[in-house]
């Protein structure tokens, strides 16, 4: 993974080659065009980054949703566009290789209170899950037997005696 230093979006952008400037730019565009009210860019609905060998889109509501997933995955099949996909991650070389469109859909698709709610859910299952499964402190090993220290072997005019 490519790692920055950068302290704001403009010097993130700002540190990347043009290429990639251009692309997570326009990708960023688009997010930011269909940003539902009461989101601010820096929440964690959707996270662009350089990656080593490609840009990524990470699309947390697409991850936590299953009807959104599904809706999403045809969508861009139907936009006649690859998705290359991990669980909320779309990578991609150029904007060009998105349907931009439904980027800005899916971004619409959830308010702020039902993407709180999603995750306050999810944190909730893991909590319960949690307290129904603690983890028990590693059961100590019982130290290890030195082997018996072996007798010299007696020498054979010892044992002629």
């Amino acid at each position: 993974m490519v790692t920055s230093s950068a302290k704001t979006v403009k010097e993130f952008l700002a540190g990347l080659p043009p290429d990639r400037r251009a692309a997570i730019g326009t990708v960023r565009d688009a997010v930011r065009a269909r940003l539902p009210p009461g989101y601010e860019e820096g929440m964690i609905l959707a996270g662009l980054q350089a990656q080593k060998q490609y840009n990524a889109l990470y699309l947390m509501t697409v991850y936590g949703d299953p009807a959104i997933e599904r809706w999403f995955r045809d969508a861009f099949e139907k936009a006649g566009k690859k998705l290359d996909m991990g669980k909320s991650c779309v990578r991609f070389k150029s904007a060009d290789d998105l349907p931009l469109d439904v980027i800005g859909e899916v971004i619409a698709r959830v308010g702020v209170d039902a993407y709180v709610a999603s995750v306050e859910a999810v944190q909730g299952s893991a909590r319960k899950t949690r307290a129904r499964n603690p983890k028990k402190p590693a059961a100590k090993k019982p130290a290890a037997k030195k082997p018996a220290a072996k007798k010299p072997a007696a020498s054979a005019r010892a044992r002629r005696r």
